[in-house]
């Protein structure tokens, strides 16, 4: 078996030999079982699907948390005439219906989607017709609560692959904690025995950790960068304004540097990636927007600027140095001054607990037993933000008030590219009629047209599933040109019989316990840093790996322990003259403010009302942003109550 399966890697991509733990994985793959691959970033975890996928008899379905991932990946793969494609929203209609024709009729061998796409109606009406023989979760530390970087949407998977029957299933990750490990062994029932770890421990990393006060750390970072000025480096910053700052500073020194970060343009932040991967701009100032997905093999220095988010962020991010085994440097200026920012992040996605109840009232008072849930809508009402939201309801099905039906498109609407009688003719019968009412229930503006589906439904009674398809089927013969708004997620009601304040209490204490995990989590970072012992030892062992005592070529080892500067003293709370900042913000709010909105406003943290009523341009957002959450919050308690 092993030596078939370097004849087919030979075969394929051209590779002479596997790399540490990649045998062991495919040969579970293609022997049609199910598993998990914990691998350092870089250390080949695609290819432990991508030769599966050419040796097993169906389809491949690749789940990915970024479009900008799958892309590199689709480059590699077409590069080696692998017959493989990703779904996203920029695709032209042509290009979206080919492929979907290509996975149903079995042409093609991996299809990358994120999580989301399982929403789409449109999708998961083709979803039916694809032979799948294997579905890869990348990042799956997303898929738990005790991760790092928990996504809502990632904890549908194990129901979507018993709905759609999937036989077997491989979570790729760099970053699992053993809790986290069992998590995904749990919830997908994959044996322990199936999880193939390979070590954390990188030997040409050289972890450094410099104490650098903030004042001090635009010149200690120029003389680090200006050693070897050409030399591909990223700059890790907590804030987009800091990238700027920091890219626009070494720029007027002479340095080929962008700033990256999430507020800019798609296009922008496309045009930079690329600049950076073919070493016209060899140095990067970016927010952990930028990196995941990138693959590129000489990347030298890996500095932190700011203290990471975690631990698990940390090795993610020094995991993109040094893909080629040469020496890197992965640095850390560190100092304790954007602790706080990383702490009111944190508190800024616990949720108010009239939100909380708003959401539960909208459940007691639903008249149905489905509730349709438009998520923006109903974020902007409750003033949950978005990802919270999302939690709220995972947290929700958790305890048995609800249960995920389906999602559709409210909106369909439609351009004729066709004549609608030339369309006609095609049909005959009882088809013909179903067309017919179809377009008596439609209404053209211009150019678009939108169909009434309830009155189509009532006119002419068929499942809604039918009228989908038949628009499916006119916008892949080119009759039409399709598209979908307003996504509607249904769940149904399973108990309304809870007393309102009791539940808003407990899913309190629910944000409030991951509060406390997210907070501990940053000062477990902390106290790595200032660990008296090896930092790749230390790493290792929060991964659950034990055996390396002394790397030798870390910070520790070489010079021992690492004492991080205290916090850069702030003006006293009480010298802020709150009032007179806060003064447009209650009046836009009619005087109807929280504690925590209030808190939340100073310390610039964006709330769905604070867009829908533009405070954000207020010259008191976010004027406290340096402060502790707490410590602000204790300060408007005084103030104010």
């Amino acid at each position: 078996m092993a030596i078939e399966l370097r004849d087919q890697l030979k075969h394929y991509f051209g590779f002479n030999d596997f790399l540490k733990g990649q045998q062991e994985v495919i040969q579970l793959i293609a022997g049609k079982e199910s598993g998990i691959a914990i691998f350092p970033t870089g250390a080949g975890k695609s290819l432990c699907y991508q030769l599966p996928a050419m040796l097993l008899e169906h389809m491949t379905l690749v789940v990915s948390p970024l479009l900008s991932l799958m892309k590199d990946q689709l480059d590699f793969l077409t590069g080696k005439n692998i017959p493989a494609a990703r779904l996203d929203s920029t695709l032209p209609r042509e290009q979206y219906n080919k492929i979907m024709n290509d996975a149903k009729t079995g042409r093609l061998k991996i299809l990358m989607i994120s999580a989301e796409r399982f929403k789409n109606e449109r999708f998961r009406n083709n979803l039916k017709e694809m032979k799948i023989s294997l579905m890869v979760i990348d990042e799956a530390h997303c898929i738990s609560e005790w991760g790092h970087n928990f996504r809502p949407e990632y904890i549908k998977l194990p129901l979507y692959r018993q709905e759609f029957n999937i036989p077997a299933v491989l979570l790729l990750t760099a970053t699992a904690t053993p809790p986290v490990v069992e998590d995904m062994c749990k919830k997908f029932n994959i044996p322990s025995g199936n999880v193939i770890i390979t070590g954390f421990y990188r030997h040409n990393l050289y972890l450094k950790v410099t104490p650098c006060p903030s004042q001090e750390k635009d010149r200690y970072l120029l003389d680090l960068i200006a050693q070897d000025s050409s030399a591909p480096s990223i700059v890790y910053v907590t804030r987009q304004n800091t990238s700027e700052q920091v890219a626009e500073m070494l720029a007027s020194n002479g340095i080929r540097v962008s700033a990256y970060h999430a507020g800019m343009q798609t296009e922008e932040r496309e045009s930079i990636q690329e600049d950076f991967m073919s070493g016209k701009t060899p140095v990067i100032v970016a927010t952990i927007a930028f990196g995941m997905g990138i693959d590129k093999m000489d990347i030298r220095r890996v500095i932190h600027y700011n203290l990471p988010k975690s631990l698990e962020n940390y090795s993610q991010e020094i995991g993109r140095a040094g893909r080629d085994g040469n020496p890197s440097l992965c640095e850390v200026l560190a100092d304790r001054d954007n602790i706080n920012i990383l702490e009111n992040f944190v508190y800024g996605d616990t949720p108010e607990a009239s939100g909380i109840q708003h959401i539960l009232t909208e459940i007691i008072t639903n008249p149905n037993t489905n509730w349709e849930v438009k998520i923006h809508t109903l974020s902007s009402q409750s003033n949950v933000r978005l990802l919270p939201l999302k939690t709220l309801l995972v947290y929700l099905e958790m305890l048995g008030i609800i249960k995920p039906k389906y999602s559709y498109f409210e909106d369909y609407s439609f351009k004729f590219i066709a004549e609608p009688d030339s369309i006609l003719q095609n049909f005959e019968g009882e088809r013909r009629k179903l067309v017919e009412v179809m377009f008596q229930n439609t209404v053209t503006k211009k150019i678009w047209s939108e169909i009434d589906i309830d009155n189509t439904i009532h006119a002419y009674p068929v499942d809604r599933s039918r009228i989908l398809k038949a628009l499916e089927y006119f916008d892949e013969k080119g009759w039409i040109e399709l598209q979908a708004s307003q996504s509607v997620e249904v769940y149904e009601i399973l108990n309304k019989n809870f007393e309102r304040e009791i539940l808003t209490q407990k899913l309190v204490d629910l944000f409030t316990k991951k509060e406390t995990r997210e907070i501990h989590r940053i000062h477990t970072m902390l106290r790595f840093f200032e660990s008296e012992k090896c930092l790749n030892r230390n790493l290792s062992y929060y991964f659950g790996e034990k055996g390396i005592e002394h790397c030798g070529h870390c910070t520790v080892c070489e010079a021992g322990k690492i004492i991080i500067p205290a916090t850069t003293p702030l003006p006293p709370l009480s010298e802020k003259n709150v009032a007179g900042l806060t003064a447009g913000f209650n009046e836009i709010m009619e005087n109807k403010v929280s504690i925590s909105l209030l808190t939340k406003f100073l310390c610039g943290i964006t709330m769905p009302v604070f867009s829908r009523k533009k405070i954000k341009q207020l010259p008191g957002f976010g004027i406290l942003e340096d402060y502790p959450y707490k410590e602000v919050e204790a300060y408007v308690k005084e103030k104010y109550h």
